[in-house]
């Protein structure tokens, strides 16, 4: 692996942790959270860099954000843990169609979307957790408190995810071109002995 295409792989994932951060703040309300374009631009960091740059830049975007919108360390870390897990997801089911080469057919799209629902899944999942371990165990509150909190928060995650597996292929298939002709997936693709 040369040192220009480190480079470019710290450089480009620094971007797409700027990406996610500042479409973070883009949301519309809806009841007791957000509908919000990060989880968009964390998808998309799994599909461009891979799982595990991918999950990087989205986990590093989404704990800035939270940071220095006052949720506090803990909130902050949770949030890198499971931004950085859904851009992993959605990264590892599209990883076997990056290999494959510049090509994207029908398999390549069915592999896009699939990981973008399979990353919103996981997120969903870990949101959920999340807000029964801190109603739960954390605030105290009874089963059923808890479980009407979840119920709460879950339209707009599921809205929030279901948007990000639908634009985020998009997004991907519209910016390739481009990021091909500039070299730009190659340089991130290359591997040690190539």
């Amino acid at each position: 692996m040369n040192k220009s295409s480190n480079i470019h792989r710290i450089v480009f994932t620094a971007l797409m942790a700027a990406v996610v951060y500042v479409l973070t703040q883009l949301y519309i309300p809806l009841m007791d959270s957000k509908v919000h374009f990060g989880n968009a631009a964390s998808m998309l960091a799994g599909l461009l860099l891979g799982p595990w740059l991918g999950g990087a830049a989205s986990g590093i975007g989404a704990f800035l954000f939270d940071l220095n919108h006052g949720y506090g360390i803990v909130e902050a870390l949770i949030t890198f843990a499971s931004k950085f897990l859904m851009a992993m997801v959605a990264g590892l089911v599209a990883e076997s169609y990056r290999r494959e080469g510049s090509t994207l057919d029908g398999k390549g799209h069915a592999r896009l979307v699939l990981g973008c629902v399979l990353g919103g899944l996981t997120y969903i999942a870990l949101y959920m957790l999340k807000t029964f371990i801190k109603q739960h165990y954390v605030g105290g509150v009874p089963l059923d408190g808890t479980f009407t909190a979840m119920l709460a928060k879950l339209p707009a995650t599921a809205i929030n995810n279901g948007f990000a597996a639908v634009v985020t292929p998009i997004f991907y298939v519209a910016l390739r071109p481009a990021l091909n002709a500039a070299g730009i997936l190659d340089r991130l693709r290359q591997k040690k002995n190539a």
